[in-house]
């Protein structure tokens, strides 16, 4: 009888360990995405004049599984005054310029590291204009690190570290949540 509680507490054990060795440990404050997969960076500190809200419905939109290339994780935030974004976009689909994806940092060249790092697939966008604007105070986002993404030709972007903000423009209905835009310049420059 003894014998039998010993092995059945050592089945435990190697059962317990087990399921706890499939389960993935984020590193770094890495957050958990939406499909239980650890994410390749942390949510970063937002800069002055984005405050911490919530928005269920908006943080669902911008998430996304494995493979799709929206955000990994995300938290939502308003802005209080306005918030310069960076958008890179494709000049042939001029209705994308006030799209939904933008960066707090300046974009840097050269284009092929540009759409690794923010996870853009090559058929979604030629990438050769940059337009900088300002978040309307009073508007909300989401922002987080990159899922991956499932390209065109096997192509797989891997999860990325670097922090995208999630903007819900809708430019086809006047919704715009960004305001005192440039215009398109050419992107990358020659310098880049």
């Amino acid at each position: 009888m003894r014998t039998r509680l010993v092995h059945r507490y050592f089945y435990l054990a190697v059962i317990f360990l087990a399921g706890c060795a499939i389960v993935p440990k984020p590193q770094d404050n890495s957050p958990v995405g939406i499909d239980g997969q650890v994410c390749a960076g942390a949510i970063l500190t937002p800069p002055k004049g984005l405050v911490p809200t919530d928005d269920p419905a908006l943080l669902q939109a911008a998430q996304g599984p494995s493979g799709q290339g929206k955000l990994c994780a995300g938290r939502v935030f308003a802005a209080e005054q306005p918030v310069t974004v960076y958008r890179v976009w494709d000049s042939t689909r001029a209705y994308t310029v006030y799209g939904s994806w933008w960066s707090l940092d300046q974009p840097h060249g050269p284009r092929e590291r540009y759409q690794k790092e923010e996870d853009i697939c090559p058929e979604w966008s030629g990438l050769d204009r940059v337009t900088v604007c300002t978040i309307k105070p009073g508007s909300h986002v989401v922002i987080g690190p990159g899922q991956s993404a499932d390209c065109k030709d096997g192509l797989t972007l891997p999860k990325s570290s670097a922090n995208q903000v999630y903007i819900p423009n809708d430019s086809r209905n006047n919704q715009l949540f960004v305001e005192n835009c440039t215009a398109g310049a050419e992107w990358p420059s020659a310098a880049q």
